[in-house]
């Protein structure tokens, strides 16, 4: 998500319809591709391929999402573990998201990455919020069946992170949510940025109102966020978990910023995973 958007929306809803404008506005949100990550692939190397496969009910057609599975007994540790879904933001598809699969693996988690439709090898659809969050969902529920006995974590960055939000708030067999350098709703997003001032909510169709949702989950919720994190102010995160009325604990990472929060705020992540949800692994 780029400020340029922002002056993007305003001109495109001045010469173009509400159909052009929705398309324009989920491929500036979601900017689905099949790039990774710098180094991705050097993280993302040993873990398994998954495929979820499922019929959208969204648009009727069938769907193969990617995934990538790291489990946590690849270290010689509890086949049991707990197991994780993530959801990556914009931009970069499952295998940049590696880096952040192998910090939950080291924290306790058996983790699935998966790729919404538009990323990486997973069908090739421009994305929008329903039909991320119905990618969502299937991969959550691929989870079950394959791991019917273990507890369940859904984990969200930035976008990702209003995505999770919504998964949580539909099921009811979470264990726990957390997300990192996440947001209220996209409006609030647009609104805290140079241009911010100009009167565009209403001409936004992918809302992602997180923050009317979050009251509806029904596990324990942890809110991480950077202290420099330019792309989504941490006040935004801060009013996230403001909203919701559970179990929840906010961590401001110092120095973190919107990509390298999830590295340099591991220790605050081990603290609060235990405090949280009771998981306690090795320092």
């Amino acid at each position: 998500m780029k400020r340029i958007f922002i002056l993007c929306l305003a001109t495109v809803a001045l010469i173009s319809g509400c159909a052009t404008l929705d398309e324009r506005q989920r491929a500036w949100i979601f900017q689905p591709s099949d790039r990774s990550w710098w180094r991705g692939e050097e993280a993302a190397a040993g873990m398994s391929d998954v495929w979820v496969n499922f019929t959208s009910r969204e648009t009727g057609q069938a769907v193969k999402l990617h995934g990538l599975w790291l489990g946590h007994e690849s270290l010689g540790q509890d086949p049991k573990a707990p197991v994780m879904l993530y959801l990556h933001g914009a931009r970069f598809n499952v295998v940049g998201s590696a880096f952040r699969a192998r910090r939950m693996q080291e924290l306790g988690f058996s983790v699935l990455s998966i790729d919404y439709r538009g990323f990486g090898k997973s069908s090739n659809e421009l994305p929008s919020e329903s039909m991320a969050v119905e990618d969502a969902r299937a991969a959550w529920d691929w989870l079950g069946r394959a791991y019917p006995d273990r507890p369940r974590y859904i984990f969200g960055h930035s976008l990702g992170g209003a995505i999770a939000i919504e998964l949580a708030a539909q099921v009811n067999d979470e264990t726990g949510t957390l997300v990192e350098g996440s947001f209220t709703s996209i409006p609030d997003v647009v609104s805290s940025y140079k241009w911010g001032w100009l009167p565009l909510s209403p001409l936004i169709t992918q809302r992602f109102e997180a923050v009317k949702r979050v009251a509806e989950i029904g596990s324990p919720l942890l809110v991480v966020h950077g202290s420099e994190d330019r792309t989504i102010a941490p006040a935004l995160g801060q009013k996230l978990f403001e909203a919701a009325t559970g179990k929840k604990r906010f961590e401001l990472v110092e120095g973190g910023s919107h990509h390298n929060t999830n590295a340099v705020g591991q220790p605050q992540y081990r603290v609060a995973l235990a405090d949280m949800f009771g998981l306690r692994t090795p320092p």
